[in-house]
């Protein structure tokens, strides 16, 4: 709020700005008989506002839910790089719907509960510990507001990104084996029915699947990165290249690829542009055991670990395990890859 008037009616108007660059679907007017409270956040750039609007009557229950926010920031700050809108504040304001990612004031409905409206959207009950739209849709800050589609085919710039950040604030309070959990207990919610990537420059997004398959492919990515501290500087450097700025899905396939030094273009070409999950087949021959991808883009080439802790590179052709370093009985792929298992007899 940049001005504030009163008139000899009684009347009140102010003025509000917002001072960086902003896009179309984040723009809102709230009007309720609000209070407000606040308290600042010692970030990397310094100090930030937190304000909070919420109706008069849930003052007390806003207090004690928000205590999550100093550890949302933290955490996200930490993973993602500086909160992106320092000028403009930290913002959340009580909505009569469930909420919504408008850009440094969010709109907050979740009743003061943890969860999803009292509910954990992944299988495993980590959902619980916080406070779903709080921790979502602060999330979008950096990917959805900050790094912005440039066409919503590419929606899942936004979606795919924040998701995670739901695992990466479970990693934060709880530890990386609660996050791991968490994000594959939210593989119920995938539905695979038509591709992540929508049609472009026809106002055209893709599936749901944007969320969840889209959040698990970023698992995958992470696993096979193999280094949590490259894979949080590789977000950082998402966010310090692309801040405030519009992309393409190209873009951002290209910066992680360059990042990295490892060539995910098959797996984003699997789990973007199909919905085919790649089926990692294998048979036993001859005490041997085979083993090669199925239901996969052309040269998919996913190194997956396994629960003993060795990796396997399979291809669309049939490979042998090596004896000499893995045991048949030990063929159980690490469950942080969403893949599919099928044994042939």
């Amino acid at each position: 709020m940049i001005e504030e008037k009163v008139y000899k009616d009684g009347l009140k108007s102010s003025t509000w700005m917002v001072s960086n660059p902003i896009n179309n679907y984040n723009i809102i007017p709230y009007i309720g008989k609000y209070v407000h409270w606040g308290e600042s956040y010692k970030g990397e750039n310094g100090m930030l506002s937190c304000d909070y609007w919420v109706l008069d009557y849930e003052l007390e229950k806003s207090k004690k839910q928000f205590t999550q926010v100093p550890k949302m920031l933290k955490c996200f700050e930490y993973w993602f790089g500086p909160y992106p809108f320092y000028s403009d504040g930290y913002k959340i304001v009580q909505a009569p719907y469930l909420g919504m990612e408008h850009q440094s004031g969010i709109a907050y409905g979740n009743k003061f509960e943890n969860g999803y409206l009292g509910k954990s959207l992944s299988d495993s009950d980590w959902g619980m510990e916080w406070d779903f739209i709080l921790v979502h849709e602060s999330g979008h800050e950096w990917f959805g507001n900050s790094i912005t589609s440039k066409d919503i085919a590419d929606m899942w710039i936004h979606e795919s990104f924040t998701n995670y950040a739901e695992t990466i604030f479970t990693d934060c309070e709880f530890g990386v084996q609660a996050g791991n959990e968490y994000e594959i207990g939210l593989r119920k919610l995938i539905e695979n029915d038509v591709p992540i990537i929508g049609k472009y420059d026809v106002n055209n997004k893709g599936s749901d699947d944007m969320y969840y398959k889209g959040s698990n492919m970023l698992h995958i990515i992470r696993q096979v990165v193999n280094d949590d501290e490259r894979f949080r500087q590789l977000l950082r450097g998402l966010n310090r290249n692309f801040s405030k700025k519009t992309v393409s899905t190209s873009e951002i396939e290209a910066y992680i690829n360059k990042f990295t030094k490892i060539d995910f273009t098959k797996v984003f070409d699997q789990y973007l542009r199909t919905i085919k999950v790649p089926v990692l087949e294998y048979r036993l021959e001859n005490n041997q055991l085979l083993y090669h991808w199925k239901e996969c883009v052309p040269d998919f080439n996913l190194k997956i670990r396994l629960e003993n802790g060795n990796w396997i590179e399979p291809t669309e052709s049939w490979k042998t395990l090596d004896q000499s370093s893995n045991k048949i009985v030990d063929f159980k792929p690490d469950n942080n890859f969403y893949i599919f298992v099928r044994k042939l007899e």
